[in-house]
């Protein structure tokens, strides 16, 4: 076995164990297969996030942006490219309504990693303290995050 399979590894020594020494006292386990937090955990909650905020952020903000975009095209408040149409302004809105989607629902994938013992979230990223940094991503985090 190799170690972070999620066994025990046995490390075998050339002297006898003592007569009044446990089993588990004669192996050396692996501290990388003594993590609390299970891989099909980690994958689940990862794709239970993915799943809801696509259907209950992303997709309604963006068909909403969308939706809002079209009337202010409609009602001359914004006017259409002449090459185009209304196009491009709906897909930006459509975008941009997807991304402010998916990033308003990262902090209830943080709280759900932090329930399973995680801290700051799988790896590296804007939920995580330990992520890149920067004057500007300081202020996303704190206005998008509540870090």
């Amino acid at each position: 076995m190799s170690c972070g399979s999620g066994e025990p590894t046995t490390v075998k020594t050339g002297e006898a164990p003592a007569p009044d020494s446990a089993p588990a006292k004669q192996g050396w386990k692996c501290p990388l297969s003594d993590a609390h937090v299970h891989r099909e955990d980690v994958r689940k909650v990862w794709k239970e996030c993915q799943e809801e905020s696509f259907w209950y952020r992303a997709l309604p903000l963006s068909v909403g942006s969308m939706a809002v975009t079209g009337g202010l095209i409609y009602n001359g408040v914004w006017k259409s490219s002449a090459r185009f149409g209304p196009f491009p302004k709906l897909a930006v809105a459509g975008l941009l309504g997807f991304a402010v989607g998916k990033a308003l629902y990262v902090g209830t994938c943080r709280s759900r990693f932090q329930e399973l013992g995680i801290k700051d979230g799988p790896g590296t990223g804007p939920w995580s303290r330990r992520g890149p940094s920067g004057p500007g991503l300081r202020w996303a985090q704190r206005w998008l995050f509540d870090v």
